[in-house]
């Protein structure tokens, strides 16, 4: 087994039609996540979902705007975590929108990391 370190993972729920500094709101996460030094970023495109006070939304059902739920999850140090939440927090409590922010305990088992494109032989 690879050694192990305890990171923490990061998880905004939103939806694909939030916005923030006029873009998309899980883009201005994943650019400012990255200008930020954190290790990495991933969205997810939901299917299908609903918050509290929404109702259900899916890609199945055609629409001009495609409303589906959207999550962004971003693995780093609790230091780095914690410093990257005090500068995007206070605009995503500024969404007129719900969202879900969630942070937990996680075991890192492996990173490996590739060769960048500027890189090859």
């Amino acid at each position: 087994m690879e050694s192990s370190s305890r990171e923490k993972v990061l998880r905004f729920y939103v939806s694909s039609t939030d916005v923030v500094k006029h873009i998309s709101v899980y883009e201005a996460i994943a650019v400012a996540a990255k200008e930020h030094g954190l290790a990495g970023a991933t969205v997810y495109k939901g299917i299908m979902g609903f918050g509290a006070s929404s109702k259900l939304h899916s890609d199945k059902f055609w629409e001009l705007i495609d409303k589906v739920p959207v999550i962004v999850e971003i693995v780093d140090t609790e230091e780095k975590i914690n410093s990257f939440l005090d500068v995007v927090l206070p605009w995503i409590k500024l969404l007129p929108k719900g969202c879900m922010v969630t942070c937990q305990d996680t075991d890192v088992i492996l990173i490996k990391n590739g060769q960048s494109p500027s890189s090859k032989e």
